[in-house]
């Protein structure tokens, strides 16, 4: 009898506690702001620990290296040389282009693709102008700076505690280490968004911009369309014209012929796995990396996209508040796009950050906070997720804000109806 009383306190004390827990998670009410930027600068901290670990690995102060390593950064900067020294073409050229990260680096580095279009080369240009060490440092200062202003329009707080949180950011931490442009990219988008209702003009301008990372724009005619933003629409589409003639004029068309035949080959290179499957945040990469052949993981693909636009015409056609209008759409497109790599989610963040400005305004939806950690702490652990398990976490950073931006346009017409 003892034994079994014992028992029953024992499923009973289980019980309590798994209930308490889960309340716990489902308001997450201990997760306020103070304890969110306490945690924030403690990951900082971690990440800078580790960011300067990782940089002296690299250059052989830890142990010796078998060859010199480098960055996704090198890549830009090669390609605005060539394009400087009058060679733009040669940008698309592998063996030229490698030649040209060689000569900025060190002999004997790895190979850094070069599929960006010519607009690219215009940015890339003005980087080169400057030493590579100077260049690197200055190109994620001012575009981590612009995120820094997106941020606080957006979340529109006081005080600047808070940006711990968002340098702390482990898709940024990816994109600052490899040097990769993703906090323009992010900048650009959430300006845009910022200023569509109010400004349209320079809202599309900002869309417009994005054309040197094209595929990220798959979405905005869907929503700009869909949410009768003809203005934004109009501007965007002019900037991107704009800027494609810039680049007929400075460095021809067969500038535009090389990229289009450098990127009829790249499918190949991201197919064989020559960039880590491990690094991909998408529909696609997750597919192939539970075994899909290229064939099924496109058409799997395929039908993420059509959903995600369906999705996101769906949000702005009703007119949502801005703030699930800009998460559906960041969202929605890397769950539309093949390609984006874990540095890439430092956009969904910004994302993320409209559905805290929602949560702030109107009070957070239960297991709203725990599910908007997660997604930002998907990038810790993806890559070895994918690595040692082929589990593809990578995709979760963009399906939780999508789910917590439908969830969130569902409760707004269940409000209306009431």
């Amino acid at each position: 009898m003892a034994a079994t009383l014992h028992e029953s306190l024992t499923g009973m004390g289980a019980a309590i506690a798994d209930s308490i827990l889960l309340r716990a998670l489902r308001t997450a009410a201990w997760f306020n702001a103070g304890r969110v930027i306490a945690y924030g600068r403690v990951l900082l901290v971690c990440e800078i620990a580790l960011f300067i670990f990782l940089a002296a690995g690299t250059h052989g102060l830890i142990v010796p290296l078998d060859q010199p390593t480098s960055t996704d950064f090198v890549s830009f900067y090669a390609a605005g040389q060539l394009a400087n020294a009058g060679t733009p073409a040669l940008a698309y050229d592998q063996a030229a282009h490698y030649a040209a990260e060689q000569q900025a680096t060190e002999t004997g580095i790895s190979y850094n693709f070069f599929f960006y279009p010519p607009p690219m080369l215009l940015l890339s240009s003005v980087l080169a102008l400057l030493p590579y060490l100077l260049s690197y440092v200055l190109f994620q200062v001012l575009c981590i700076a612009g995120l820094v202003w997106v941020a606080r329009q957006t979340l529109q707080l006081r005080g600047w505690a808070w940006v711990a949180v968002l340098l702390a950011s482990p898709a940024g931490f990816y994109a600052i280490g490899l040097g990769q442009n993703s906090f323009l990219s992010a900048t650009l988008f959430g300006g845009a968004l910022l200023l569509v209702d109010r400004r349209p003009w320079l809202a599309g301008l900002l869309f417009g911009l994005l054309c040197y990372k094209p595929h990220f724009g798959l979405l905005i005619p869907v929503a700009l369309l869909a949410g009768q933003h003809f203005r934004a629409a109009a501007a965007a589409t002019l900037t991107v014209l704009a800027v494609v003639g810039l680049t007929l004029l400075l460095y021809g068309s067969g500038t535009w012929l090389a990229f289009l035949d450098s990127f009829a080959h790249s499918p190949s290179i991201y197919q064989s796995g020559r960039i880590t499957l491990a690094g991909f945040v998408t529909v696609f990469g997750s597919a192939l990396l539970v075994g899909l052949p290229p064939a099924a993981a496109y058409a799997v693909q395929a039908a993420a996209a059509l959903a995600s636009a369906g999705l996101v015409a769906w949000v702005w056609g009703r007119q949502s508040s801005i703030e699930l209008r800009a998460a559906a759409l960041l969202a929605g497109t890397f769950l539309a796009v093949p390609l984006a790599l874990v540095y890439d989610l430092t956009i969904v963040v910004a994302g993320g950050l409209w559905l805290i400005r929602a949560g702030l305004r109107g009070g957070f939806l239960p297991w709203e906070k725990v599910l908007l950690l997660v997604a930002f702490l998907v990038p810790l652990a993806s890559r070895s997720a994918a690595l040692s398990l082929h589990v593809p976490l990578g995709v979760l950073g963009s399906a939780i804000p999508m789910a917590l931006c439908l969830r969130r346009v569902l409760a707004e017409r269940r409000a209306r109806i009431a």
